[in-house]
């Protein structure tokens, strides 16, 4: 377990800070000693007690992301840890995919995260320390669907390896948490269509249930704390085993 001095004195920046899995992470953070710096696209959504300085832009507008940045920058100052948590997904199956919703799609998963951290993660690694963890998906390790969302946590993973080797000799860390599915407000609407679906998914997962918010977010605050000194450039799955193997074939072919 982490202890409760694991980061005290350190500034960590948040983003998605108002989310299911964003609060539990800020929650975290807080609790183990740090300074939280919360942003997401609305201050409604910053209203946790946990976050100790606010910053609102919205992923899909550029210059919303530019004027964030030197703001975050001077009150805040450099971080010393980034976690970019923020990101959304609608197009499901490829039959949904339009022009439109893939331009989305990659513009906020991959185009916004990279231009708002592209500018911090170098103040860091100028200053000559920092970590930096990204909250990708199992769809960015095998297909899952949500193609385009797929396609653009992928590049996030590759994005996370580029820091590790470029700028590990500059005091950077960066690594990645793949989670399966964690029972969010992001679920309400496949329930709103299916209250059955949640049963038929624990079938997927070898634990028999998928993970929660506190269980992603403990491996988040691993990474990016000293205990994880020595690992970057890492690929980590929170998924309850899902990307291990596919269990139903073991269940209805195997054991038929």
């Amino acid at each position: 377990m982490g202890s409760k001095a694991d980061f005290e004195g350190k500034t960590i920046v948040v983003t998605g800070a108002g989310g299911g899995l964003g609060s539990a992470i800020v929650a975290l953070m807080a609790e183990r000693g740090a300074r939280v710096v919360g942003c997401d696209q609305s201050t409604e959504a910053l209203t946790n007690p946990h976050i100790a300085s606010r910053h609102v832009f919205n992923l899909l507008d550029r210059a919303s992301i530019e004027a964030a940045i030197p703001a975050l920058l001077d009150r805040d100052g450099v971080p010393d840890i980034l976690i970019n948590n923020a990101g959304w997904t609608r197009a499901e199956t490829i039959d949904a995919l339009t022009t439109d919703r893939i331009e989305q799609e990659l513009d906020l998963n991959l185009t916004g995260v990279m231009t708002f951290a592209d500018p911090l993660i170098k103040a860091m690694a100028t200053r000559g320390s920092g970590s930096v963890v990204f909250i990708s998906s199992v769809n960015a390790i095998a297909h899952f669907g949500n193609p385009a969302y797929a396609a653009a946590k992928a590049g996030i993973n590759a994005y996370a390896k580029s820091i590790a080797v470029e700028l590990g000799r500059s005091g950077l860390r960066a690594n990645v948490v793949c989670p399966g599915s964690i029972r969010t407000a992001a679920w309400d609407h496949r329930l709103a269509k299916d209250p059955e679906i949640l049963g038929r998914l624990q079938r997927l997962y070898p634990l028999g249930r998928i993970v929660d918010a506190s269980e992603v977010a403990e491996a988040v605050a691993f990474l990016a704390s000293e205990r994880a000194s020595g690992i970057t450039g890492a690929v980590v799955p929170v998924d309850a085993g899902l990307t291990a193997g596919y269990l139903p074939f073991i269940d209805d072919i195997l054991g038929a």
